[in-house]
């Protein structure tokens, strides 16, 4: 059973950024699937969810309107579409398969 994140990298502010999350081992589509961030000295925080059972997609206020998750269920992967993007969103990046099972993380780094 694994998660890998990928798409992380250094990027100037206003730019974009796709991260992959990509499953092995078990179905990512029959959990909820959730981004999380934790910045340098912070608490991790969930920033992004899809359901499984519909596909809904909640977002937390400090990235509503700039980041897009999505799923793709025959590559058995989702994604973090990151637009606008601001020096406060430099952190790692985890994606989650229902809290359950989580990958090793992704570092978005934005300069100014």
């Amino acid at each position: 059973v694994q998660l890998v994140e990928s798409g992380g990298g250094l990027v100037q502010t206003g730019g974009s950024l796709r991260l992959s999350c990509t499953a092995s081992g078990f179905t990512l589509r029959w959990y909820a699937t959730g981004w999380f961030r934790q910045a340098p000295g912070k608490e991790r925080e969930g920033i992004a969810c899809i359901t499984s059972r519909d596909d809904t997609t909640s977002y937390s206020d400090s990235v509503k309107g700039r980041f897009t998750i999505s799923r793709d269920n025959a590559r058995n992967a989702a994604y973090l579409q990151m637009n606008s993007l601001q020096s406060d969103d430099t952190a790692v990046y985890y994606c989650s398969g229902g809290r359950l099972h989580w990958g090793q993380g992704t570092l978005v780094t934005v300069s100014s």
